[in-house]
């Protein structure tokens, strides 16, 4: 912990997440990290890494990927407002995410059934598989 109030110069990358609320532990961070889910200016990078402001970062959460900027370093973690301070998210990755927001949702009308298949369905299934030569 840095007990001046200046900004520091460099800080870990585990740490920079956490404080940014990409994760909500640090060792969430960390499996991220060493999974290869994080990469500092397009390199696979260790939990350890120092960032400096300006260094771009791509993170992969869930079905995003989320390309941001470096914009300063915080090793205590704030409020969202404050947080989303620390860095910049750059407008390709966010037409990215929508995009494959909406492919999602889209692909997502497909209907599901909410239970597995009874007796009934099953007998079913197994006619339109034998008319149709599965």
């Amino acid at each position: 912990m840095s007990t001046n109030s200046l900004p520091p110069q460099k800080l870990r990358l585990d740490k920079w997440l956490w404080a940014a609320r990409f994760f909500k532990t640090r060792t969430l961070a960390k499996t991220a990290i060493e999974a290869g889910k994080v990469k500092v200016n397009g390199q696979r990078v260790k939990v350890s890494k120092d960032i400096v402001p300006g260094d771009a970062l791509t993170i992969r959460q869930g079905y995003d990927d989320k390309d941001v900027l470096v914009l300063e370093l915080s090793d205590q973690r704030r409020g969202a407002p404050i947080a989303q301070t620390l860095y910049e998210e750059t407008q390709e990755s966010l037409h990215r995410r929508e995009r494959e927001a909406e492919a999602r949702r889209a692909a997502g009308g497909i209907i599901r059934p909410s239970s597995k298949p009874g007796k009934r369905e099953r007998h079913q299934i197994d006619r339109l598989r034998r008319q149709f030569g599965e």
